[in-house]
């Protein structure tokens, strides 16, 4: 018979998963986009600079936050002439709105380390209601003693829908009616010690 204080519970719960302030890696992390519309089946690309905070609460990950920043001035489809267009003012007019950001209003859990994040996309002067699916990665340490944490996403925006048409693509032309945005996120994210949050 086992005594009562020698009796060990086991918590058969679910595990908390990490917690803190995570700064965004962009070295490790990658946010990448796809456009579809009329003028061209698919065009791909990637933005080269941006940042954000992630305030992770294991125990309770629908409490947590997610606040991104994106230059638009970054996009890279690996075609000069896209470049010039896809930041002119006919799409994402980087020279008047230079950044791209979101802020994270609610997050539903979605099971296996998925989560449905709803949040404000700010593009061009505009705030859209966009959901981001997500999936946590395992977390880590890193072997100079960092702890880390890994998530993707994608989203879709409709940007005709919302008066972000691409425009007349160059040497195509045609209309942009149809416009499907497509972020794709690969984010790695370093937790913020305490003595330089301090």
């Amino acid at each position: 018979m086992f005594r009562r204080r020698e009796v060990t519970v086991l918590r058969t719960g679910r595990p908390e998963g990490p917690t803190g302030i995570y700064i965004i890696d962009p070295v490790r992390s990658t946010i990448g986009f796809s456009v579809r519309h009329a003028a061209i089946a698919c065009v791909h690309g990637r933005f080269t600079a941006f940042e954000g905070i992630l305030k992770l609460d294991g125990s309770r990950p629908t409490r947590s936050e997610i606040h991104l920043s994106v230059q638009t001035g970054s996009l890279d489809t690996g075609s000069p002439e896209q470049d010039t267009h896809g930041t002119g003012p006919d799409c994402l007019d980087s020279a008047t709105f230079p950044l791209m950001t979101f802020r994270s209003t609610g997050i539903r859990d979605a099971g296996a380390e998925r989560y449905r994040v709803a949040g404000r996309l700010r593009i061009k002067g505009l705030e859209l209601p966009v959901h981001i699916d997500i999936e946590r990665g395992r977390a880590s340490r890193d072997v100079h003693g960092e702890d880390r944490v890994g998530f993707v996403g994608t989203t879709v925006v409709h940007g005709s829908d919302r008066g972000l048409g691409a425009g007349p693509a160059p040497a195509t032309g045609g209309s942009p009616t149809g416009d499907e945005v497509r972020l794709t996120l690969g984010i790695c994210a370093v937790q913020v010690r305490r003595a330089e949050s301090a």
